[in-house]
């Protein structure tokens, strides 16, 4: 953590006990991320219960590169809560996984769906069951009857704009998946 961390008691006694923990728990989130610019943790009673007393809430707030994580009062405030531990656990279990969540998007990690190519039928070939597209690129691209998706491929037509998944065939480009594109062809 670059800044030293905040720890605030609002409506409650300060504890060094407790704040002990919270200091423990708040470096363990350096595990994380080593991205930690600054850590600020609230602690305040809430709701004074006939059953369960006062409730502890605890405001993780977190600084990193491009983005602030903070825990929300509604997660985090739970009849256990009665307990201020329990309240600061579980308020670093959220914590740690918002920075766990932050840092897979932030390293990419996060599945991205890829756009299918863009083109038109450049030829067919209705006998033999296969075709050209020319990519947006202006490349021509195979494909055969068997790679053509939603549509028979005897309805084709020169110059229907496509959409397309590309490998690399024993003679070159070829689509493996074709898709009509249009008022009755989603794109998708």
């Amino acid at each position: 953590m670059k800044l030293p961390l905040q720890v605030t008691f609002r409506g409650v006694k300060s504890s060094d006990a407790l704040e002990a923990d919270i200091r423990e728990k708040a470096d363990k989130l350096d595990r994380y991320s080593p991205d930690i610019m600054s850590c600020r943790v609230i602690v305040e009673a809430r709701h004074k219960s006939h059953h369960d007393g006062n409730l502890f809430h605890l405001r993780v707030d977190l600084t990193v590169p491009g983005r602030e994580i903070v825990t929300s009062p509604e997660r985090t405030l739970h009849h256990e809560h009665a307990d201020p531990y329990v309240a600061v656990r579980d308020a670093f279990d959220e914590a740690r996984r918002q920075l766990e969540d932050y840092e897979r998007r932030r390293r990419q990690q996060v599945k991205l769906h890829e756009v299918p190519d863009h083109g038109r039928i450049a030829r067919l070939n209705g006998g033999e069951g296969f075709g050209f597209i020319e990519a947006a690129d202006g490349r021509e691209i195979y494909f055969h009857r068997n790679s053509v998706l939603r549509t028979p491929f005897d309805r084709l037509q020169q110059g229907q704009e496509v959409r397309f998944e590309e490998e690399l065939g024993e003679k070159g480009p070829q689509a493996t998946t074709v898709r009509l594109v249009g008022k009755h062809h989603p794109a998708a």
